[in-house]
């Protein structure tokens, strides 16, 4: 028989002790399957959230015609036509920018495609304020918080028409809004110094509003909107073709002619478009064709309106910054002050120099983004722009 051990013998009762190393070591062995299970759900998390984006600040040129969104520290994101396509039946919108421009005037009964914007200020609610959606959404995709958004008004907008704009932007989700004059956004974005106690003078023309003002200290001194811009022009442009050669044109036609030969000045050479569109008299198609002199003689009238605002600020100007402005000149902006000429007619009509901007398309917009640098700095919500045109008279 095999002989017992005793009870203290101390290799039965405790089991042999392992040095430091070998218990670090069999330590790290249970340890990791953990870390590296921890680290993995991390990584996951991140890659699921590598999408998104934390809150931006964002610049909006709500324009009648079109509509350009600035990024701080991108630029200019998005410019797309301020057109929206809805279908009649179920009021459920279809397309939204450059897809539902193309369907303007080609839609059967049950789609409309309209510009829910009109003389620069909202005609259609609901319609704007689901396009600022889609537009906020397309610009700045998935994010985490609301984006703080500026956007640019007339100066001759209302208090109605100014409360509209912000409740359509907090309502298509902006965390604050911010509002800022077209004609200091333009000049901000042509690169003039307007904080400067030096008066410049601005003359923004639009697709639905013309704002002339001047601006000294940060401010707008003396303004005047009219609502007579690129629209205006596309009637003239459709009444002339059809008073003259009895043919329909549309808004599109109207627009194409506008760019390809609208001219105010008298052109070195004559320029020709051959434009189709409907004979009134026996109702088939017609082909006509227009030359740039014509061009001077169609828009006579909405160019004399905005003459005649140019030469009302400058009535209105005090002496001092008119002096400013002989010096410095006129600066226009917007898509109608690229019509051929205009500033010489102005140079012409008012005595002092006048040049359009480098980009007077963008100028509106990147003035508006130069502007988030100093978000804190200006007032939420309301300007109360009505009130302060009250002042200035």
């Amino acid at each position: 028989m095999p002989q017992k051990k005793p009870k203290n013998d101390p290799q039965q009762v405790y089991p042999p002790r392992q040095r430091s190393d070998e218990r670090q070591r069999s330590r790290q062995a249970y340890a990791r399957p953990e870390k590296q299970q921890k680290t993995s759900g991390l990584r996951r998390i991140w890659a699921r959230l590598r999408g998104f984006q934390f809150s931006r600040n964002i610049g909006i040129d709500l324009g009648t015609a079109t509509v350009l969104v600035y990024m701080q520290g991108k630029g200019i994101v998005l410019q797309e036509p301020s057109v929206v396509a809805i279908d009649t039946n179920t009021d459920r919108i279809l397309k939204v920018g450059k897809e539902a421009q193309q369907m303007l005037g080609r839609t059967p009964g049950n789609i409309s495609a309209v510009r829910p914007l009109r003389d620069g200020v909202i005609s259609q609610y609901d319609v704007t304020l689901k396009m600022i959606q889609y537009f906020i959404r397309k610009a700045c995709g998935n994010l985490f918080f609301p984006p703080r958004v500026m956007i640019c008004i007339p100066s001759g907008i209302t208090e109605v028409e100014e409360r509209a704009v912000l409740d359509a932007a907090h309502a298509a989700g902006a965390q604050k809004t911010y509002l800022i004059e077209e004609p200091k956004a333009a000049a901000i974005g042509a690169g003039l110094n307007i904080y400067a106690p030096v008066g410049n003078m601005v003359v923004d023309i639009g697709g639905g509003t013309t704002d002339v003002a001047v601006l000294s200290l940060g401010g707008v001194v003396v303004s005047e909107s009219i609502k007579i811009a690129g629209d205006k022009f596309d009637e003239a442009i459709m009444r002339y073709v059809r008073r003259k050669y009895n043919v329909l044109i549309g808004e599109r036609t109207a627009e194409a002619i506008k760019k390809h030969i609208g001219a105010v000045y008298d052109h070195p050479k004559a320029q020709t478009v051959e434009v189709k569109g409907r004979c009134l008299n026996q109702g088939l198609p017609k082909l006509v064709s227009i030359s740039s002199k014509e061009m001077i003689e169609a828009l006579a009238e909405p160019i004399t309106a905005i003459l005649d605002a140019i030469c009302s600020v400058i009535e209105r100007t005090p002496p001092e910054l008119l002096g400013d402005i002989l010096k410095n000149g006129i600066v226009m902006t917007g898509g109608g002050s690229l019509l051929y000429g205009f500033d010489q007619l102005v140079t012409r009509v008012t005595g002092i120099p006048t040049r359009v901007a480098e980009d007077a398309v963008s100028c509106v917009a990147i003035g508006t983004g130069k502007s988030l640098d100093h978000l804190d700095m200006l007032q939420e919500g309301a300007i109360n722009l009505s009130r302060e045109r009250k002042v200035r008279l």
